[in-house]
């Protein structure tokens, strides 16, 4: 129970600021599941949320999910946006924390990896865009792979004082930029068509206005298209220029006579895992 003061209502902001320890004795006749525990009722979480997305997901569908009571899954956790909160980080388990210390890596090419990765998981989770701006995001596994990049991001030569700006530029550009893909695959299942369909009537209502004209056809024959892989590419580089050129002349505008930031030649896009 809160006590209703300052530190117990910031605790109840996050699951991971709470200091009550999820084990809870079991009572007689409590009529507790056999065989529960948090870290099942977590994954049981994720996997419902990886078939019915946010909007669908409720303590009493995933009781009903598990074969169990909703008390039974109260009985490890107070409420459903503490759940939320475990099944995030669990999802970002997922992610392979950079390794700073590869000083023979390009740290340039570690948080382009870093980025795509990132971006991967939100694509296999859908729901998980939907929580970012919601919660904390402060679990281990989380905090695990933030301070992995940004010890990464530092071998940049940024000033300390400014890495956590550009790590939340980083981040926030990945999340962004998933949140919208979410949002363009969930508008078009509602509607009952294909991402394609929508592109190729898009194409269709606006290839025909003047004022789109000047876009030009591209190579694959699509005026207007949804967010693409090489889309995301070439404005993650736009980002990572921004903090090579921050690291190489700090927060003023890049001299005339200096030569502007050079990304290297890229590799193929990892493929979203």
């Amino acid at each position: 129970m809160s006590d209703g003061s300052r530190t117990s209502r910031m605790r109840r902001t996050s699951v991971w600021l709470e200091e009550r320890s999820f084990s809870r004795r079991r009572a007689a006749g409590s009529g507790q599941a056999e065989g529960l525990d948090r870290e099942k009722i977590t994954a049981a979480a994720v996997r419902l949320l990886d078939t019915e997305g946010l909007a669908k997901f409720s303590m009493r569908r995933l009781a009903a999910h598990l074969g169990v009571t909703a008390m039974s899954v109260y009985w490890y956790v107070d409420r459903k946006d503490d759940l939320l909160e475990l099944a995030l980080d669990a999802v970002e388990g997922e992610l392979e924390v950079p390794d700073a210390d590869a000083e023979d890596t390009d740290w340039r090419e570690q948080l382009r990896q870093a980025a795509y990765a990132l971006r991967g998981l939100l694509r296999r989770h859908p729901w998980a865009s939907g929580t970012l701006g919601s919660f904390l995001n402060v679990g281990p596994s989380a905090m695990s792979f933030q301070l992995g990049v940004r010890r990464v991001l530092l071998r940049s030569g940024l000033p300390e004082q400014q890495a956590d700006g550009a790590l939340a530029a980083l981040f926030s550009f990945v999340y962004g930029h998933a949140a919208v893909e979410a949002s363009w695959q969930r508008r078009c299942s509602e509607a009952g068509v294909s991402s394609q369909d929508c592109v190729d009537a898009l194409r269709t209502t606006l290839g025909a206005r003047p004022e789109y004209a000047e876009c030009g056809e591209g190579a694959d024959g699509e005026v207007v298209r949804p967010v693409e892989q090489r889309d995301f590419g070439v404005a993650l580089d736009c980002v990572i220029a921004g903090i090579e050129a921050m690291a190489r002349y700090g927060r003023g505008t890049v001299p005339q006579d200096r030569a502007a930031p050079v990304i290297p030649p890229q590799a193929a896009a990892p493929e979203d895992r």
